[in-house]
């Protein structure tokens, strides 16, 4: 049977009506529009072309991705890039399970992102109709993202929708951002509603830090010998940063950050310590051994951020002998998780970090100097930039990667946003890589995602059209998301790809040789054995974007200038020669390979 939906421009119907109906798929997108949207990132399915077809007579743009882990990125990108949250459009089954990956990295890295689901009619559910999520369990999708979203939702009546989407963009951007997902059965989309509006709440008032508590933190920090702030990526705010560097230089206490806070303060900054970790510098890593009074703020010690919790290289925390740990976080599930502590505090770090700055400056109205170990701090910081300098100086070829780098820091404005995929384009630029005070970089942290990198800068170009944005990637996660490409020509969008060619899973083929001897199954080979790589410029040419070879040392500097003046796609294949990044940390990982395991019998 079919409904005849009368459709009017008017809210209302006229006076004395009631709300006029709509198409569900009309009045989402009217909610969407109300709630500030002005992208959405996906493809197209059967299941949401009615919500297509809605979002083409709204200002809502869409955005076409080829690939549904391309467009999550993208829309991951565009979150972190913007300040908003990200719309995610999948189809029912293979569609949504393509986005898989980008979900879950945006909700690891704790990004506002909003995916909406297609599914299979609700009442054809069970009958395993087209692309059915099945066998074991019929038409639960939903399943398959609920252990990384913070929410899903499985819309089963027209009427729900609006307010499921409304508990959906609050909950993704509240308390500890997040991914959430929405699945719609596809008839829901096309059924008659009532045009209601449903705003969101005001703003959340996120906890503050108690008065005392932040008395107590005041007293910890102004008494210890050896004091460390410890920063992760949720302090990103120009109030939050100014608390924090106040607090810094009034007791003159060093930073560290985590692999995701970097940024957050200045690489120039003089106590900046950087990063700790496998990937941490040797005098870091031995600060945050030995510091007395450690307050982390936003951070939830990751593996590699932490030695893999050894406290014989990175932290050492708690016991007789240890530092005393003040955690501070938005989320109450990173408190202790890794690390006992002191004092634990839920709250929003940035009124948690003034509120403790100005009991500070109470407890200790003189300020603190500590010459010895600001010296101490820039002869480390100078030795690791200089030094990763001088060896970018190399005009070997192909290029060592930190030519790569230090040609990169030359050639692009200081307002550039770096967005990184894995291997040597995230660790060594959070590592070795002066990023400006303009500079903004954008990494996969908590899933370490290969192929993040070329579609999130998509996204990030869209949310900053103004900014140089290049992707600096691997040609490993290069190939994972071809798509982006077409994806940055179709928008006009004059994004940089740098692809750092050593034609091989460089990472991880250095980890194999280095624990196992070869490097089997991580290097690329063509059938005679010899290296292989795409043609990265050429196929950016056959995409309409403009490809760039670099056959000698000097044109990877011209061409990357050119890219940056043209403001077209761009692709720029790089050869690098396949070089470990340094780790002067540890990862426990190298002791598994080698048959040594940690004792982790109780203790009495």
């Amino acid at each position: 049977m079919s409904v005849d939906i009368p459709i009017r421009d008017d809210a209302t119907g006229g006076p004395g009506a009631g709300p006029a109906a709509v198409t569900a798929a009309e009045a989402l997108v009217r909610q969407l529009e109300r709630y500030g949207v002005e992208y959405v990132f996906g493809t197209c399915g059967h299941t949401n072309i009615a919500l297509l077809d809605a979002l083409g007579r709204s200002p809502i743009t869409f955005v076409i991705a080829r690939h549904e882990q391309a467009a999550a990125h993208a829309a991951d990108g565009y979150a972190r890039a913007s300040g908003k949250p990200g719309v995610l459009l999948v189809h029912v089954g293979p569609g949504m399970m393509n986005a898989v990956t980008g979900v879950a990295t945006a909700a690891l890295d704790s990004v506002p992102l909003i995916t909406i689901s297609g599914d299979v009619p609700s009442y054809y559910h069970g009958r395993h109709p087209h692309q059915e999520v099945n066998l074991h369990s019929d038409a639960d999708q939903t399943a398959i993202y609920r252990p990384f979203v913070k929410r899903a939702w499985h819309v089963r009546r027209p009427e729900d929708l609006a307010r499921f989407t409304e508990r959906a963009f609050w909950t993704a951007t509240s308390g500890r951002p997040g991914a959430v997902l929405l699945n719609v059965p596809m008839d829901l989309f096309s059924r008659p509603v009532a045009d209601v509006e449903h705003p969101l709440p005001a703003s959340a008032a996120e906890p503050d830090l108690p008065a005392d508590t932040a008395r107590r933190i005041a007293d910890l920090l102004a008494a210890a010998e050896r004091p460390l702030l410890y920063i992760g990526g949720g302090l990103r705010g120009e109030a939050g940063r100014a608390a924090l560097l106040g607090l810094a230089e009034h007791l003159d206490i060093p930073i560290v950050h985590s692999l995701m806070g970097k940024g957050v303060v200045s690489d120039r900054h003089p106590l900046l310590l950087g990063m700790p970790g496998f990937w941490g510098l040797e005098t870091t890593n031995d600060y945050t051994r030995s510091a007395d009074v450690v307050l982390a703020l936003a951070t939830r010690f990751a593996e590699t951020d932490a030695s893999s919790w050894d406290p014989a290289h990175t932290w050492k925390l708690g016991g007789a002998d240890g530092g005393r740990l003040i955690q501070i976080d938005i989320d109450p599930a990173e408190i202790g998780r890794n690390y006992p502590v002191e004092i634990g505090a839920v709250a929003d770090v940035t009124r948690a970090v003034r509120a403790i700055a100005a009991a500070v400056r109470e407890t200790c109205p003189d300020p603190v100097a500590r010459p010895e170990l600001r010296e101490r701090i820039r002869a480390a910081r100078t030795a690791l930039f200089d030094g990763s300098r001088e060896r970018g100086r190399s005009d070997a070829f192909p290029l060592r990667p930190e030519r790569i780098l230090a040609d990169l820091r030359d050639q692009l404005p200081d307002d550039a946003v770096l967005v990184t995929d894995v291997g040597w384009n995230k660790n060594g630029v959070a590592q070795c890589y002066p990023l400006p005070d303009g500079g903004r970089f954008i990494t996969p942290g908590g899933a370490s995602t290969m192929g993040f990198g070329p579609a999130a800068a998509v996204g990030v170009q869209v949310a900053q059209p103004g900014r140089v944005v290049v992707a600096l990637v691997g040609d490993g996660g290069m190939s994972a998301q071809l798509p982006a490409v077409p994806m940055a020509v179709e928008q006009g969008l004059p994004v940089i790809f740098v692809v750092m060619n050593n034609r091989a899973h460089g990472t991880i083929a250095d980890l194999q040789a280095a624990s196992f001897g070869a490097s089997y199954g991580c290097e690329f080979r063509d059938p005679q054995g010899r290296p292989y790589s795409p043609d990265f410029a050429a196929y950016a040419n056959a995409c309409g974007a403009d490809g760039y070879e670099v056959p000698a040392p000097e044109a990877f500097a011209s061409a990357l200038r050119s890219a940056v003046e043209r403001r077209r796609p761009a692709v720029l294949d790089v050869p690098m020669v396949n070089e470990p990044v340094p780790t002067p940390g540890h990862w426990n990982i190298t002791d598994i390979y080698q048959g040594v395991f940690p004792d982790l019998s109780p203790t009495r």
